[in-house]
This record gives structure tokens, sequence and C-alpha cells, in this order.
């Protein structure tokens, strides 16, 4: 049986997998990347990983779909990857990888990736064209199209974090103020309940973390929205506000049948759709949008990886390996 690698690159681990075409994990491992050891000996430790899965499921995988958290090129040399030491400047990758796995590599921004999976895994198998929200530690997205993944040239697009929600908003690690994710990222919302816990404007919140604020997270703050806590209630409607507004900046210029909320911080429940939805039919005007519906991704934390097995097995990719 032909299986796929694929291999998601993050901060803090790599998270990697084999899986058939029709996106049935065989085999999965994560390690961490330590990327203070330098690019080569993070790409080493991906070619290592590789390897482990194909001795434990017995075959060698047809290709390897990774996604970074940055920018790369068709031809698989790393632009800038910003959250890894020493930033990954100019890094040839897929060159330094294929010799060690013996299969072609493709790259992607990991959040296109997710994109990609969920537009040949998840929602995007009955309605092709969609736009992908990712809501996490940062915030980012991609469109598709037709059943193709939209890539601009170069492969940089589709900054949803980083449209302007508040002109004098927050400073974000762009340089920018206001960005979406200054304002409604898992960081954004945890520094909020942080807030009200330090100023005594949460119960419900205090007791459910015994008043420690390292245990504040978008899932706690959920469960005490949820159990009635006002203030709480209050930051997560407003947070689900902002999202709404750039949800409702997407739909304005492209008008998607379907946009896709996806991310860690969606799967706690933090983001409360229906204010999305009505945010959406405030703002948008110009044309009825009762016809585009804003759902949570069905692929949940597993977008990314299975996307990683559509690019390997370039399915939904409007260019191939240059």
């Amino acid at each position: 049986m032909t299986v796929y690698a694929t291999i998601d690159l993050g901060g803090t681990k790599i998270a990697g997998a084999l899986a058939t075409v029709e996106g049935a994990i065989v085999a999965e491992r994560t390690v961490p990347t330590q990327s203070y050891e330098g690019p080569r000996a993070v790409i080493e430790r991906i070619g290592a990983l590789v390897n482990e899965l194909a001795a434990d499921y017995g075959e060698r995988p047809a290709a390897l779909g990774m996604g970074i958290p940055g920018n790369a090129t068709a031809a698989g040399e790393v632009i800038f990857l910003p959250n890894l030491a020493g930033n990954w400047r100019d890094v040839p990758a897929r060159a330094w990888l294929e010799p060690m796995i013996g299969c072609p590599v493709a790259l992607l921004n990991d959040v296109r990736m997710a994109t990609l999976g969920e537009l040949v895994y998840g929602h995007g198998i009955t309605t092709p064209t969609l736009a992908f929200f990712a809501i996490g530690t940062g915030i980012g997205g991609g469109f598709a199209y037709d059943g193709h993944l939209y890539m601009a040239a170069g492969g940089v697009n589709s900054e949803f974090g980083h449209h302007t929600i508040l002109p004098d908003g927050p400073r974000c690690g762009c340089g920018s103020r206001g960005c979406l994710e200054t304002l409604c990222s898992g960081p954004a919302i945890t520094a909020e309940g942080v807030r009200l816990l330090l100023t005594g404007q949460t119960t419900v919140l205090y007791t459910l973390v015994d008043g420690d604020t390292g245990r504040v997270n978008p899932r706690t703050m959920a469960e005490a929205a949820a159990q009635g806590d006002t203030a709480v209630r209050e930051v997560l409607g407003r947070a689900s506000e902002y999202l709404g507004i750039a949800v409702s900046n997407v739909i304005a210029f492209f008008h998607p049948p379907l946009v896709v909320l996806g991310g860690g911080v969606v799967g706690t429940s933090a983001i409360d759709f229906d204010t999305v939805r009505a945010t959406v039919r405030a703002r948008v005007q110009m044309f009825p949008v009762d016809d585009v519906r804003i759902e949570e991704s069905l692929l949940g934390t597993r977008a990314g990886m299975l996307g990683g097995v559509a690019l390997a097995a370039q399915r939904g990719i409007a260019w191939g390996r240059t």
C-alpha cells in the first residue's frame, strides 16, 4: 500500500506521521524541535523521524509534505521562519532532506497546509471553495477555490491574522497595531483572562484555576464562561466579535460559500460561533450572507497533518514541484 509522510514543524515539537492517500494515519511520532541547534540539525532530526516512521510501518513513503511556520518557495527553500532560532533564512530544506529519506519533499506554510487538509479531507469534500481561519498561538488562514488551494507568487498570502481590526490597538509582533492576532489569538485571550484574575473581576475563573494565573488559558476561560462568569463571557464575546469582523472582511471581497474556523482555540469552545455569525450579518450589507456558512473544522488539530498528506500526494495543489 502506498503511504505518504507528513511533517508539521513547530517551535517546540516536530509531529510526523505516515498515512494513506485516503487520509488514514498508519504510524505517528513526535520529537522535540530543539531549534537552538540550527536548521541543519533540525532537518536531520526530521529525516530521522521519517525513517523511524517508515521502520515502524515497514514501508517507505512515496513522498513527504512538510508544513513550516513561515514561508518557502515551490523549489523547497525556506525563506524565513521568524519563530525558530536563526530565522532559517534561505535554508535549502528540500535539498538537504530528500537524500536522507529517499523520496520527494514538498514544503508549504503550516496554515496553508491546514487549509489544504480541510479542502481534501474535511468540508472541502462537499464545498470545494472555502476560506479557512486557524486560531491558535497565532492566527493564519488560506483560500481554496474550486478544489484547489490558492497560492500567490512565492507562497506569501492569506495573512488573516494581520487584518487591522483596531487602528490604535495593541502592538503586533509584525510591527503594526490592532491586528486580529493581538485580539483573539490564544495568547491574547489568555492575557485578558489573567487581567481579570489579577484585578478581581472574576469569581468562577478564579475558583477553576485556584487563583493560579499560569492555569488561565482559553479552555479554562471557556469553562468559566459556561458556568456563568459574566466578565469572562464578555471577554470571549469581544474576541468572537473581532473574529467576526475579520470574517466579514474576507466574505466582502471573496464571498466564499463556506468559512471554516479551526485551530486549537476553536477546539476549546472559547470562540462563540453565534457571535461570529451575528457580526457577519451586521457588517456585510452589500449582498445577502444567509447562504454563507460559518462552520467549525471537521478535522480539528489534524487538519495540518492531513494537509501534509495531500501535499505529498499533490492533491488539491495548483502548482507542483519545480
